[in-house]
């Protein structure tokens, strides 16, 4: 049987893709940095900072995986633009991938971003697109793509990089488009959404953990864009989760002009996703909104809603 580790496992993209790596009969081993509170799904789970080498080494010596699924990186919302933690995580993905490659590993799936991608492009296509990022998260996550491409030349290592674009949907940050609009919403507040006008590639988290998954257990190398290759404005996108709630009247959409390098349109191509790795998404909009919108009243009491609305406030 194959063994996969998958790093980033109780973050929003990662608690969803276990259960599709198990149903592919993969032994699944996760690591997070702090205890996990999502479901086991017969998973066998390991604490570990993957920022401190030993503790990389100690782990990838424990599990010996034959597969691994990178998807760990630093996430502060507001923040992880620019941050210099940025910096931290390259170096550590570099040592994670040489340690696995070390202790056997034979393939390896690592989640990119559609930052890494020149947005004034508009359409992103992985053969095509030139990579200029302009913030550093993005930098340093293309600095790992050139890496890990670097090392399967000079290797047997079979790796593909999944370019993730925009994602929604359950257990997201609070603070987040999507979430916030619903908890506002909740509330009996109004939500507002100031660049409604925006086009962006918006794919439920669902249907991404399920096409990593496919990435994963395909023969599939290099970059690979996870989206669902439709335009979707952010005005339609919020809409969405209103009509869900029967609120509309108190959702305000507005035309801002976007900010300086803001792209008007930022689109996937998703042949390869499509005809090599052989996935097609699951969710529409509006069956992936309801699912949002279901998620998150089930477990918001009023009380857990004001709170949750604080977090993001302060976070964004």
């Amino acid at each position: 049987m194959n063994r996969i580790l998958v790093t980033g496992a109780s973050g929003f993209l990662g608690s969803h893709v276990l259960r599709y790596l198990t149903s592919r009969g993969y032994d699944v081993h996760a690591v997070s940095s702090r205890p996990v509170t999502v479901g086991s799904y017969g998973i066998s789970w390991h604490l570990a900072d993957l920022l401190h080498s030993e503790q990389i080494h100690s782990l990838l010596n424990a599990v010996h995986p034959t597969h691994l699924l990178h998807l760990a990186w630093y996430s502060e919302p507001a923040c992880y633009w620019q941050s210099a933690e940025n910096y931290r995580w390259l170096k550590a993905s570099i040592d994670l991938i040489r340690a696995f490659q070390r202790y056997g590993g034979k393939r390896i799936v690592v989640a990119g971003t559609c930052a890494e991608y020149d947005w004034r492009q508009g359409l992103c296509s992985e053969a095509l697109t030139p990579c200029r990022p302009s913030s550093l998260y993005g930098k340093c996550k293309h600095a790992l793509q050139q890496t890990l491409q670097a090392m399967t030349m000079a290797t047997d290592l079979s790796a593909a990089w999944g370019r993730v674009f925009f994602l929604y949907g359950p257990r997201e940050h609070p603070s987040r488009l999507v979430p916030s609009t619903v908890l506002s919403l909740l509330r009996g507040e109004k939500a507002t959404c100031s660049h409604g006008h925006l086009v962006r590639d918006y794919l439920h988290v669902e249907d991404a953990a399920e096409a990593l998954a496919a990435l994963v257990d395909s023969p599939v190398n290099g970059p690979v864009n996870i989206a669902s290759g439709t335009p979707l404005a952010l005005g339609r996108l919020v809409a969405s989760a209103a009509a869900c709630l029967g609120v509309t009247d108190r959702l305000e959409v507005g035309t801002a002009a976007p900010a300086a390098g803001e792209a008007p349109v930022l689109l996937a191509t998703v042949r390869r996703l499509r005809s090599e790795v052989g996935f097609v998404p699951r969710f529409d909009l509006e069956a992936g909104m309801a699912n949002t919108v279901a998620w998150w009243k089930s477990r918001c009491s009023p009380e857990v809603c004001a709170m949750a609305c604080e977090v993001g406030r302060r976070v964004s």
